[in-house]
């Protein structure tokens, strides 16, 4: 009975991140059949939760059929056969991760093949599992620079670093421009990630009211004039999670109040190749502005690869040195795979078809939730759906995770106050169409519910 879950990697509420673990363990054997489990005062105070917590989430577990209790014994896992029986009902589709969709046109597994086959003829692979330049390679920066400067106006590569990722991007922007207790504006519901970093660096988030349109600059301002806050991180494009996507006038506007309030802008816009046209925030400022531009959300979230810009080549080193002390360089042979497809073409044709794809699953969408509310971007990702007072936003997850459906609550983005009732359904990470359209019509039953089960 010493199990010990570990949910601080996982996102929604914490009742829920325990069932899943439960769930996920029981899959992975590492939990076998009538294997008992601990008491809920003890597992509370091993999580560092409140005992309703986990009584919740045991609750959940017995109504879905992985553990039972036994009077006077305790909790324990339920039979194999029952177990198996129950993963067979259930679809389980994980609409949680953000991803790009994978279509057929894309050809990633064709066009893999042939880059890393030109890379082998042109040099070896072997050249390529060593260690490399930190920020990328000269040759790599200029590649990566010229193929972005239609969305970055007038970019060198001097001002360019490539990062393995946008996480370690953001964590090494918080660490040299922030320090512990400083506090950093934000959008009211952000990106997880950006909390994670901030709660690890001791860096204080406060929320700047939104609207449909994104941050409001004369929220902006009044907070800029009223709070010791030196920096500014926003999504302006398909925003994560509410979608919203600032027009030009609007980049203008906050440029505006961040030079004239003396403040440095971190603008993470991973969003932006979906919906192109609109020039990033940080191009208006760019002597005050970090523009991390990830690869993940219009590529493949496996090449580990994020544009990052600063202001000038001082900043570069000294992002590249912070880089470097973490996870020292890029993954060598996926920016050498990356930057090919930029020269070729191919990486161009990719966002087109990740586009066209994603252009069709809302179009699934829209059918499916007809009558309903929600939010959403024609070329986004995900969609941002209110749910209505009889659904409180945990309960209805918690429903839908029962039918074999998964998706996050509004919890997992509020930066400082209460979330709204609402959840976020990434349409990009169902497998197929198929899959996708599973998965709305069990949103859309869910939604229909008028009387949700067990007095939720």
């Amino acid at each position: 009975m010493d199990w010990t879950p570990t949910i601080s990697d996982r996102q929604g509420p914490l009742y829920q991140r325990i069932l899943n673990a439960l769930a996920d363990d029981i899959a992975a054997g590492r939990l076998h059949q009538g294997q008992g489990l601990p008491t809920h005062r003890a597992l509370a105070r091993a999580l560092g939760v409140d005992l309703t917590t986990v009584t919740r989430a045991y609750a959940e577990a017995r109504r879905q059929g992985l553990t039972e209790a036994r009077v006077g014994r305790g909790t324990f896992v339920k039979a194999r056969s029952q177990l198996a029986a129950h993963a067979a009902a259930l679809p389980g589709i994980d609409l949680t991760m953000n991803l790009p969709p994978q279509p057929l046109e894309a050809d990633l597994d064709g066009r893999l093949a042939k880059a890393l086959s030109e890379v082998r003829a042109s040099s070896g692979l072997a050249a390529y599992l060593t260690y490399q330049q930190p920020g990328g390679t000269g040759g790599e920066r200029q590649i990566a620079a010229d193929w972005l400067q239609p969305h970055v106006p007038g970019l060198t590569p001097d001002r360019l670093v490539i990062a393995p990722g946008t996480q370690p991007a953001l964590f090494g922007l918080l660490t040299a421009l922030a320090a512990p207790g400083d506090c950093i504006l934000t959008e009211r519901l952000t990106y997880p990630g950006l909390i994670a970093a901030a709660a690890t660096r001791g860096v204080k988030l406060v929320g700047v009211d939104m609207d449909a349109g994104g941050m409001k600059p004369t929220a902006l301002d009044r907070a800029a004039k009223t709070l010791p806050a030196k920096i500014v991180y926003l999504m302006p494009t398909i925003h994560n999670p509410t979608t919203a996507t600032m027009s030009a006038e609007r980049r203008a506007e906050i440029a505006h109040v961040i030079r004239k309030r003396g403040m440095t802008l971190i603008e993470d816009d991973p969003y932006m190749f979906l919906a192109p046209g609109l020039t990033p925030v940080s191009a208006l400022i760019p002597e005050r502005s970090y523009l991390a531009a990830s690869l993940s959300k219009c590529l493949a979230p496996g090449f580990r690869t994020s544009l990052v810009v600063v202001p000038d080549a001082n900043a570069a080193a000294r992002l590249t040195a912070l880089l470097r002390s973490t996870l020292q360089m890029p993954v060598p042979l996926m920016a050498a795979v990356v930057t090919r497809w930029m020269r070729d073409g191919s990486a161009d044709a990719i966002i087109d078809a990740v586009r066209s794809e994603a252009a069709a699953r809302q179009e699934l969408a829209r059918g499916a939730l007809q009558g309903h509310t929600y939010s959403a971007h024609s070329n986004g990702h995900h969609i941002w759906l209110p749910l209505p007072e009889r659904w409180p936003a945990a309960h209805f997850a918690a429903h839908l995770h029962g039918r074999g459906l998964a998706v996050v609550t509004g919890e997992a983005f509020a930066a400082d106050t209460p979330p709204p009732n609402a959840i976020r359904l990434a349409l990009g990470a169902a497998r197929n169409r198929g899959q996708l359209g599973k998965a709305l019509e069990i949103l859309s039953e869910a939604l229909a519910v008028r009387s949700p089960v067990g007095g939720y």
